[in-house]
């Protein structure tokens, strides 16, 4: 294969790579310098004289042009990745800080979310919000809250693989943008979903786990507690070691 043609393919790759992730990926940093095949090179020819003149190609580190977290939301606003689309009233990105010390992930959308495109701001979502008061996190000054779907699945059942699967990406882009110092996962298909596992919510709410290289907890959905008080207690013991953790990584978070 030829330079050039080397060359068409890293950028179409890159492209690629950019349109579906909103950022550009880290294996695309640094562009590599191309040169044709042993085979495709004629045998023995003499160099030009432009050749021989031309300096020689150095690596030029690519500039990360990191999006912003609008610019990742708006692509998730035009996205028709799965069949959610069709019963959606208004994607659900997410809502927060721009740089904020905590997101926090749910499962996807309800119908108040659906109705007004905001997280979290139905019943569930108003105990979400004393749930963080009580650990000194807000979404208006430090919390950045989304989910694993954007759209609302169909009576609230949880997300399909499938589904799931399709917004992974946007996730991921969000979660690459906002640099959080930790990660709050509400509920078991949170969980699930970010640390690709089948294990319980039971066994991992509480502990501290590592998210490629961000401190992450899983623990129960607000839903959860407005089902059952009783998980509410662990609940509060949760989000006491999630704050000691926050406060050894950005001891002045809550000022």
């Amino acid at each position: 294969m030829k330079a050039a043609e080397k060359e068409q393919v890293y950028q179409l790759l890159k492209k690629t790579s950019g349109a579906v992730l909103g950022y550009t990926s880290q294996i695309f940093l640094e562009r590599p310098v191309f040169v044709d095949d042993p085979e495709t090179a004629a045998p023995f020819a003499s160099p030009t004289p432009a050749q021989e003149m031309a300096p020689a190609q150095e690596s030029v580190p690519a500039v990360l042009q990191s999006a912003s977290i609008d610019s990742v939301n708006q692509k998730i606003a035009s996205c028709f990745r799965c069949s959610l689309f069709k019963t959606r009233r208004n994607v659900v990105p997410g809502e927060g800080v721009p740089n904020p010390y905590v997101l926090v992930v749910g499962e996807g959308p309800g119908a108040d979310e659906d109705e007004q495109g905001r997280p979290f701001v139905g019943k569930a979502g108003q105990l979400l919000d004393k749930m963080l008061g009580a650990i000194n996190l807000s979404r208006d000054k430090n919390c950045y809250i989304a989910n694993v779907v954007k759209c609302r699945p169909p009576m609230n059942r949880d997300p399909a693989p499938q589904e799931s699967q399709a917004c992974r990406s946007f996730l991921d882009a969000q979660i690459h943008v906002l640099k959080p110092k930790m990660i709050l996962a509400m509920g078991r298909v949170a969980l699930q979903n970010l640390l690709d596992t089948s294990i319980g919510i039971n066994k991992m709410r509480g502990k501290i786990v590592d998210f490629n290289g961000i401190p992450f907890m899983a623990t129960f959905h607000p839903s959860a507690l407005l089902r059952d008080e009783s998980l509410k207690r662990p609940a509060w013991e949760d989000l006491k070691a999630f704050k000691n953790k926050l406060l050894e990584i950005c001891p002045d978070y809550d000022k």
